[in-house]
C-alpha cells in the first residue's frame, strides 16, 4: 500500500486523488495540449442569463467552455508542460478552448466582455490564455481577440487574388475590344472606297 502512495506522489498526485479525479486531470491535460486556442477566465457575479447567452455565443463559434477547478487544472497544465499558467489559477475559473481556431476563443470572450460592459465591474475577466501550446498574458489575448477571423483572412486573401485576374481579363478583353474596333473601321473604310 506504501508502495502504491509512492507512485502516485511521484507522479505529482496526492495519495487522496481519486481516479475519477484523475479522469477530469487527464481530459483538462488532453483539452489544454490539443487546443489551438483557449482563454481562462474569472466570472464573479456573472448572472444565469449572461452565462447561458455567453455559452451560446461560444458553441456558435465552434469552442467548448466550461468550469474548471483550480487544483485540477494546476495539475494538468504540470502535466502538460505549461508550468506558466498555474499562476494564473486563482479565483473562480473557466476554461474556453477551440480544437480548430486559435483566435475564436480570445475573440468571443473579449467581444462578449466589451459589448456587456463587465470587465470595469469584475464581472467577466480575462486571466491569461494559450495559443498553439504557448501561454499568454492579458493583454495578448486581448491583441488576439482584435485579429480579423479565419474566414475575414481568408476572405481578404481570395480578394486581393482576384484582383490581378480581374485586372489581366479587363485589360486582355480591352486588347480583344480594340482590335475588332481597328477591323471593323478597316472593314468600313474598304467599304466606303469600293462603293
Amino acid at each position: 500500500m506504501i508502495k502504491m502512495a509512492e507512485k502516485k506522489q511521484k507522479a505529482g498526485y496526492d495519495s487522496k486523488v481519486t481516479d475519477k479525479k484523475r479522469a477530469v486531470v487527464a481530459k483538462l491535460k488532453d483539452q489544454l495540449t490539443n487546443a489551438k486556442g483557449a482563454v481562462l477566465t474569472s466570472y464573479k457575479g456573472l448572472t444565469v442569463a449572461m452565462d447561458t447567452e455567453l455559452r451560446r455565443e461560444l458553441r456558435a463559434a465552434g469552442v467548448t467552455y466550461h468550469v474548471v477547478k483550480n487544483t485540477m487544472t494546476n495539475l494538468a497544465a504540470k502535466e502538460a508542460g505549461l508550468e506558466e499558467l498555474t499562476e494564473h489559477l486563482a479565483g473562480t475559473t473557466a476554461l474556453a478552448f477551440s480544437k480548430d481556431d486559435a483566435v475564436a476563443p480570445a475573440k468571443v470572450i473579449c467581444d462578449f466582455i466589451k459589448k456587456n460592459k463587465l470587465e470595469d465591474a469584475g464581472i467577466l475577466t480575462v486571466k491569461a490564455g494559450l495559443v498553439e501550446g504557448k501561454v499568454i498574458n492579458e493583454k495578448e489575448v486581448k491583441a488576439l481577440a482584435n485579429l480579423p477571423s479565419r474566414e475575414e483572412l481568408i476572405a481578404k486573401l481570395l480578394g486581393s487574388m482576384n484582383a490581378p485576374i480581374a485586372n489581366t481579363v479587363g485589360v486582355l478583353s480591352a486588347v480583344i475590344r480594340n482590335a475588332v474596333y481597328v477591323i471593323d473601321a478597316i472593314r468600313e473604310k474598304k467599304e466606303k472606297e469600293s462603293a
